[in-house]
């Protein structure tokens, strides 16, 4: 029979980042740009960038198993695997399948979930269903991007921003009171092209934007994104908390999606929270997608900036155009 439980949270964090580093000024030699107007218009000094012969599946792993390891379990306790990407190595096999393959977690179940930069909030929400339902016991979920495969180096507006990078956790059983209290996820696909990554079909459209002889490029919309991004963190902040009973004076620490710093203080502004309860690492990485709120959760935990008992909001906004958060009581001490 199986075994429901009433609350589920993180019981483990990990990640992973390429070693080599992509500097404002190795910027300047590639595109007409400079590190002033760049750290000016993103927060943003460095960024990660994976080696052309390494699978961003191989970073994804090595993050899991530091998470499945800070979790104190095996690989083989984990019931299943979500992996949340907007950039997987292969369509199929999927990114989840081949990370499965490579920490030698058995046969569990294992899919990838692509709700863009919101994915790693999208993936916490599944987890806890299956949590606490009684359905898994521990279930890894595992933000994994390569997005310097999907960049144009000759348009310095987009290739300003983005980077590479995992992070992971275990999502398990915690006592009650504690772990995640409460969720929202949403999207406007009406908003969708705003922020495009061809795959397999592109309209004529999407191939206009596109100057570079590889068309299959990341494009946005940079004003029309910061402004649903400003309002989405606000949005999406709230919604969590009014669920829990909270204010955002209850919050020790607010984890947001590091896209733009321009985008986090527009956001802290209108939610009128402090800048020392915002955790913030984009000047360090870039953009990572849906890799960037657990590598800032799993640096904030590792430098002992959260402590049991704490009040955390992760939140997020991404491509579809989605957005969501999950607000946690912090279990682990």
């Amino acid at each position: 029979m199986k075994t429901k439980f009433n609350a589920a949270g993180i019981i483990g964090l990990g990640s992973c980042v390429p070693d080599k580093v992509l500097t404002n000024f190795d910027l300047e030699k590639m595109v007409d740009t400079s590190d002033e107007w760049i750290v000016k218009r993103t927060g943003i000094s460095e960024r990660r960038i994976l080696d052309k012969s390494t699978p961003a599946s191989h970073i994804g792993a090595e993050a899991a198993r530091k998470a499945i390891s800070n979790a104190g379990l095996t690989p083989l306790d984990i019931d299943m695997i979500i992996v949340t990407t907007e950039t997987p190595d292969y369509l199929t096999p999927s990114m989840a399948c081949m990370i499965q393959d490579q920490i030698g977690a058995g046969k569990c179940p294992a899919f990838d979930l692509n709700a863009a930069c919101s994915g790693f909030i999208y993936g916490l929400v599944v987890a806890r269903q299956f949590i606490i339902t009684g359905s898994c016991r521990y279930v890894l979920v595992v933000g994994c991007e390569g997005l310097s495969r999907v960049v144009d180096w000759e348009d310095r507006s987009t290739c300003i921003l983005f980077s590479d990078g995992a992070g992971a956790a275990v999502v398990g059983a915690v006592e009650e009171g504690y772990g995640i209290i409460s969720t929202y996820i949403g999207a406007d696909g009406s908003l969708g092209h705003n922020i495009t990554i061809p795959c397999c079909y592109m309209n004529e459209s999407d191939v206009e934007k596109r100057h570079h002889e590889n068309k299959r490029v990341i494009w946005l919309d940079g004003g029309e994104v910061f402004k649903f991004a400003v309002k989405a963190l606000e949005e999406a902040t709230n919604r969590v908390l009014q669920d829990a009973g909270l204010t955002i004076n209850d919050v020790d620490l607010l984890v947001p999606h590091q896209a733009n710093a321009r985008i986090i203080e527009g956001a802290a502004k209108r939610l009128e929270i402090d800048n020392e309860s915002i955790y913030v690492n984009i000047h360090k990485y870039g953009n990572m997608s849906s890799a960037s709120i657990p590598v800032a959760l799993d640096e904030a935990m590792r430098n002992k900036m959260i402590k049991k008992g704490d009040i955390l909001v992760l939140v997020g906004f991404g491509g579809g155009l989605t957005l969501g958060s999950v607000l946690l009581k912090w279990n682990i001490g």
